[in-house]
């Protein structure tokens, strides 16, 4: 049997991670013959709650869960982990800004930075949490032992509905769908990209010729789903959201078949003429499941360029609003 995998979770008690953490269990991220240990991490007054998941997941007896264990203890929770998982955020409240909610979040990220530096600087580490590119900023400035290519912030929920969209537009399954990207911020300025796209063996725009449909339906579609969702269930769409997490890990701890691609924020390297720093959202790849890299020399046209500047400049306004908090030491 393979060592286990050592995965904490920050949040653990929440609705996305009730979604996530049998599935983890069951063998659903990293294969059918690689046992986990999980570290729940959760604030006192959640605690409860959290000991009855733990309690559920040791009556599941899933043969690949070595051991779980919850802790309010964030050096604890990350102590020599592999992976962890940025599920804790503030509550959305209504009439909450964003900038508010970037101003909440700031100091939580800063505290989970710091403890992931000094408890787990070998860790990949994946942000959930909206607002997630800056939340994994945030956290990332303040983590300088933690190398910059293993912070990751997940925009593939929003890859995953582009693909479902273009599927149901061409009338095909979703599988035939590939290369798609969507790019910048996760929030609903992000751009998903139709032109680099296929459908098949083809271009998606030698499939899918409805122009309007692409700018009127789709993108807005993709960059608004969440919201309404939201508003429609009273809580996030939790389900889509661990499917998201998992597609996202699958996808950096497995080779990336030949031509493919995937979606998720890295900090840039300036690639694209993105500002190196900015945690943004690119077309990646892995050929090993342990290294990774921004896919190169994808076109863009006039509209696509503008779009990707605009995420840009939102990335830099949310990165001036918390900036007093950047790169501070632990």
């Amino acid at each position: 049997m393979n060592e286990p995998i050592r995965v904490a979770v920050a949040g653990a008690a929440g609705q996305i991670s009730y979604a996530l953490l049998f599935r983890i269990a069951a063998g659903g991220m990293f294969g059918p013959d690689r046992p986990v240990t999980l570290r729940l991490l959760e604030t006192p007054t959640a605690m409860p709650l959290l000991e009855t998941m733990v309690v559920e997941l040791t009556d599941c007896s899933f043969p690949l869960l070595s051991s779980v264990r919850a802790t309010v203890d964030a050096l604890a929770a990350f102590d020599q982990a592999d992976w962890i998982l940025l599920l804790a955020s503030a509550p959305y409240r209504p009439g909450i800004t964003r900038s508010d909610l970037l101003r909440d979040n700031a100091p939580i990220f800063q505290q989970q930075g710091c403890a992931i530096n000094e408890a787990a600087p070998s860790a990949r580490i994946l942000t959930v949490a909206n607002p997630c590119n800056t939340n994994c900023l945030i956290a990332h400035s303040v983590a300088r032992n933690v190398p910059v290519d293993h912070w990751f912030a997940m925009t593939r929920l929003e890859q995953n509905r582009a693909r479902s969209l273009l599927a149901e537009k061409a009338g095909v399954p979703a599988d035939q769908v590939t290369r798609v990207t969507v790019w910048g911020n996760r929030s609903p300025t992000i751009y998903p990209d139709f032109h680099n796209a296929w459908i098949g063996d083809r271009p998606a725009p030698e499939v899918i010729h409805d122009r309007d449909w692409v700018r009127d339906v789709f993108e807005p579609t993709v960059a608004y789903r969440g919201r309404k969702l939201t508003q429609a269930r009273g809580s996030s769409p939790a389900g889509s959201a661990a499917q998201a997490i998992i597609g996202t890990i699958r996808s950096l701890t497995t080779p990336t078949p030949y031509e493919h691609r995937f979606s998720v924020a890295v900090v840039s390297d300036g690639s694209y003429g993105v500002p190196r720093g900015l945690v943004f959202s690119f077309p990646v790849r892995t050929e090993d499941g342990k290294t990774w890299s921004i896919v190169q020399n994808l076109y863009h046209d006039q509209y696509a360029q503008e779009r990707i500047r605009a995420n840009v400049a939102e990335l830099e306004y949310e990165a001036s609003a918390v900036t007093d908090l950047l790169g501070r030491h632990c």
